[in-house]
């Protein structure tokens, strides 16, 4: 705070706050704000013929002020919305002492500061469902004057609008801008919608470890850490699968986890480094089973988010109402690209991808070289909910053989917005292909892949004690959250999404530091 330097708005913020002291008024008091009613609430609930009028206490910030001299209105904001608050000198200096409202209310409050207001609520002449102060109390003095839109001739200035700022001071973009908050209730929304539709069926939401010594359960580079007492590497983990396959081996009969995920990778519109996946594994099943079980799911979280199955993303209108298209892997790269990748060797994938501009490297087996192919050339195409199914066996490590096809496997990708959103397997459960699949990772490995997976012979051992046929689904939170809520980017449904570290802060310590080598000379 020392080498902060102020405002002049703050420095006279900082005043006001020393002149509340003076006065006897704590700008941060610790007891207890007992509120009786919200903004939005007492709009709803408003009876123009009641008597006596209610009586109300609400709390929240200021966030503008006319000061008509007796009299003033100000707008106060609390968590549903704003309302306007009508003060009387009078009224809330019933004695001789006005200095409450001439010097506290009128000078030494500012827009963004937290009160509570005690009153009865009322329609002005205007017709506006306002409150009638009786009593006012400060409840936390605001340092910083809040960045607050300003409207000039129909143009809008002040605006706080800028992405970077934004993201990075989340907790002012939730003041000032209206809808952002919309945007996290939705997405809570969203959350309690899955678990009631799981727990519909019985299933159990259990917690799997998040540090874990063997990252396994998906085609990515981990962050790594260091357990002191134990003197070994731990990796943050970059999904939960396997965990959650042994409490199938264990007998339950379902289980589900929303699990944050780790993944040491680039940051663009539709990646952050930490993520929430919910992952889902049921015996008995198979994938055709779980792309019904995934259709009606979506359809329901749709209905109980927005009340209609149909969002509308950029230039978009997607539907999530059942039946969605299913298309094989093999039928979408061929009807994209005119090329049939079935008994391609990885030469002849390496040839086509050289033929088509598709970047690759060496280290890249088929599975990876198909990978390749499907993202550049069709991925994008595929706007509403569509199931892209039986990938190529080199894809899918830890997936089941298809029944009909063993070059196959029986697993599905939803693809909605040109994006995948949910991935799911007939999960393997032979340990001796598992092991050899392992084997082939490693081989990979070897030559270069650092998203290869690593032999977890632990699960191995898990399968060997046998797990029944499971039907298992991993679907990315986030992404279904940037669909529900319109959004064409990840960090816009994230809270506090990852930033490059502020080059303003490090110009400032610099400074600092400068300052301190020149104190010790």
């Amino acid at each position: 705070m020392a080498n902060q330097e102020l405002s002049e708005q703050e420095i006279v913020r900082r005043r006001s706050l020393e002149a509340l002291r003076e006065r006897g008024i704590d700008p941060y008091p610790a007891a207890e704000y007992p509120v009786s009613g919200y903004s939005r609430e007492i709009k709803d609930n408003f009876d123009d013929n009641l008597t006596p009028p209610r009586e109300v206490a609400v709390a929240g910030r200021i966030m503008s002020r006319r000061i008509m001299g007796k009299a003033s209105f100000m707008e106060l904001q609390d968590s549903e919305g704003r309302i306007q608050i009508y003060v009387s000198r009078d009224d809330i200096c019933p004695g001789e002492d006005k200095e409450f409202y001439n010097v506290v209310f009128k000078k030494l409050l500012d827009i963004g500061d937290f009160i509570g207001v005690k009153g009865y609520v009322f329609r002005t002449q205007m017709g506006e469902i306002s409150i009638h102060a009786r009593e006012i109390t400060v409840l936390g003095k605001s340092l910083r004057p809040l960045p607050i839109v300003k409207l000039k001739d129909g143009k809008a200035y002040d605006a706080f609008t800028d992405p970077e700022q934004r993201y990075r001071q989340r907790y002012v973009d939730l003041v000032v801008n209206p809808g952002v908050r919309d945007i996290f209730l939705k997405r809570t929304r969203m959350f309690n919608s899955m678990r009631e539709y799981f727990n519909s069926f019985n299933y159990t939401e259990v917690e799997t470890p998040i540090l874990q010594s063997i990252p396994g359960g998906a085609a990515a580079r981990p962050f790594i850490t260091h357990h002191n007492a134990l003197d070994i590497p731990l990796y943050l983990r970059i999904a939960d699968e396997l965990y959650l396959k042994r409490l199938i081996v264990g007998g339950f009969e379902g289980v589900y986890e929303f699990s944050k995920n780790f993944r040491n990778e680039g940051m663009d519109r539709t990646h952050n480094p930490e993520f929430t996946c919910m992952e889902i594994y049921v015996p008995y099943k198979d994938y055709n089973w779980m792309m019904d079980f995934t259709e009606k799911m979506l359809e329901k979280i749709a209905m109980d988010v927005n009340g209609t199955t149909k969002v509308t993303v950029g230039e978009h209108e997607i539907d999530f109402k059942p039946p969605y298209k299913r298309v094989t892997m093999t039928e979408a790269i061929l009807e994209k690209t005119g090329f049939d990748i079935t008994g391609k060797s990885e030469d002849e994938l390496r040839a086509f991808c050289k033929e088509a501009g598709i970047e690759t490297d060496p280290s890249m087996g088929k599975g990876k070289l198909i990978d390749e192919i499907f993202g550049e050339k069709c991925e994008g195409t595929y706007i509403q909910p569509t199931f892209i199914t039986d990938y190529p066996i080199e894809m899918s490590p830890l997936t089941k053989r298809h029944r009909e096809n063993p070059e196959l496997t029986e697993r599905f990708e939803l693809m909605v917005n040109g994006k995948e959103l949910a991935n799911a397997y007939s999960e393997l459960n032979d340990p001796i292909d598992q092991y050899e699949r392992f084997v082939e990772q490693m081989r990979l490995a070897d030559k270069g892949d650092d998203e290869a997976m690593i032999i977890d012979a632990d699960f191995i051992r898990a399968l060997e004690y046998g797990m029944p046929p499971t039907s298992g689904m991993g679907i990315g939170m986030d992404r279904l959250a940037m669909l529900l809520t319109g959004q064409t980017t990840i960090q816009e449904v994230l809270l506090f999404p990852q930033m490059r570290p502020q080059k303003v802060a490090k110009a400032e310590n610099e400074e600092n530091n400068e300052e301190n080598k020149e104190d010790s000379k």
